[in-house]
């Protein structure tokens, strides 16, 4: 088995558009969710989000281009050059032929969705633009990249809810520890924040009106955000032959099925994917001292998430460090557990620790390390990013310090 580092990495988020600041952003617990700029805001009853304010489109792409983009398609590939620009890999020559791109994202082009609809139905026009599909679908990010950067190996998308950018990171992951591959590309992008992507999450009721308040006895329900982060994932031995820099190693993956309710989430399945994480990266509770929650901010999630913690971590639960970021930037979807493993890569290269913030009253149900309000500078050398989605699906990953 080969070891898997990451050696580049790239963002767009309701924080902040590149890495550096995103990383300032958490250690200062700074709130990047605001009163929504979408239009017919007046129609819906939730108005605010994490949302990516003053976003250029036209400073990074032509106006022939953007024809092709939708808004969660451009946040990728922005943070695809970010991070391929950070790792210092070319893919002009015989790397490319293997290398590829597995993206995460929960409904692909939400907002060309969403204007194509409006155009049709609202305003009456009888035709739409005709490159909606190749602009709207699943893997029109994945795609773009791989032509952006000459990646001729295995190039897909993954969709599996809130759990997507995990499940596309596993997947580099395993293809680079197998010796399938010694680059991939790879994390997950959504954009969701126009008024169908509001109006549908509206009727499932677990919304907050007010702000995202993970673990916390007031908290009223989750806050979505839209973004994109990109890393590099790269064979170790391939990236030391070259001197790159390394951010981390990761160590393991785990992915599981509750097989139970299609909403609401499983204590013992969220257990299992934790439990399965640590046993693929040869590890112990013991070694791991901070955990990036998948942490929503809703009843059900938020306690259930703490007792499979506890059920996993036993006695060691007390001594874990277990934020929820989604505080911060909101909750990305299919691209959330992308953004949040950025927190990891923090907390095991920097020592520093991201807060879950709008922490208010402590809950009986969650009675662990939520790290309220305030970042901290702990050295750890492991760290979990937690993701668990509707349908059941439970994906963690396992990153440490190399």
């Amino acid at each position: 088995m080969k070891r898997v580092v990451i050696t580049g990495a790239g963002t767009v988020n309701a924080l902040a558009q590149d890495v550096g600041g995103t990383f300032e952003a958490l250690r200062e617990g700074r709130c990047g969710i605001t009163a929504l700029e979408i239009p017919e805001i007046d129609r819906l009853s939730i108005k605010i989000g994490g949302q990516v304010h003053g976003w250029d489109a036209e400073a990074h792409f032509s106006r022939q281009q953007l024809v092709f983009l939708d808004r969660f398609t451009q946040f990728a590939l922005v943070s695809a050059r970010q991070a391929i620009a950070q790792s210092g890999l070319n893919f002009d020559g015989g790397l490319g032929d293997e290398a590829g791109v597995v993206l995460g994202t929960a409904g692909g082009g939400v907002t060309t969705w969403d204007e194509s609809y409006r155009a049709v139905y609202a305003e009456g026009k009888n035709r739409v633009h005709p490159f909606v599909v190749p602009k709207l679908m699943n893997n029109a990010a994945a795609s773009h990249i791989s032509i952006a950067f000459n990646l001729r190996g295995p190039s897909f998308s993954v969709a599996t809810a809130c759990a997507s950018s995990n499940h596309a990171m596993g997947q580099a992951f395993h293809m680079i520890r197998s010796g399938m591959t010694r680059a991939m590309v790879t994390g997950g992008s959504k954009s969701m924040l126009c008024f169908g992507g509001i109006k549908a999450w509206e009727g499932l009721r677990v919304m907050s009106k007010d702000g995202c308040r993970p673990f916390s006895l007031t908290r009223n329900g989750m806050v979505q955000g839209e973004g994109a982060a990109v890393f590099v994932f790269e064979e170790y031995e391939h990236a030391c032959n070259r001197n790159a820099d390394i951010l981390a190693e990761v160590l393991g993956f785990s992915m599981c099925s509750d097989a139970a309710d299609i909403v609401m989430p499983s204590r013992q399945g969220a257990a299992r994917a934790i439990a399965g994480a640590l046993k693929d990266a040869r590890l112990t509770p013991g070694d791991v001292g901070y955990i990036n929650a998948h942490g929503t901010g809703t009843a059900a999630n938020d306690k259930t998430e703490c007792a499979a913690v506890a059920d996993v971590f036993g006695p060691q639960s007390d001594g874990v460090m277990m934020s929820s970021t989604k505080s911060m930037h909101g909750h990305l979807i299919g691209g959330t557990g992308a953004v949040e493993l950025l927190a990891c890569i923090m907390a095991v290269r920097d020592g520093i620790i991201a807060p879950t913030i709008g922490y208010e009253q402590p809950d009986p149900d969650c009675a662990l390390d939520v790290v309220p309000n305030v970042a901290r500078q702990v050295r750890v050398k492991v760290a979990l990013s937690n993701a668990f989605a509707f349908g059941g699906l439970n994906a963690v990953l396992a990153l440490g310090r190399v």
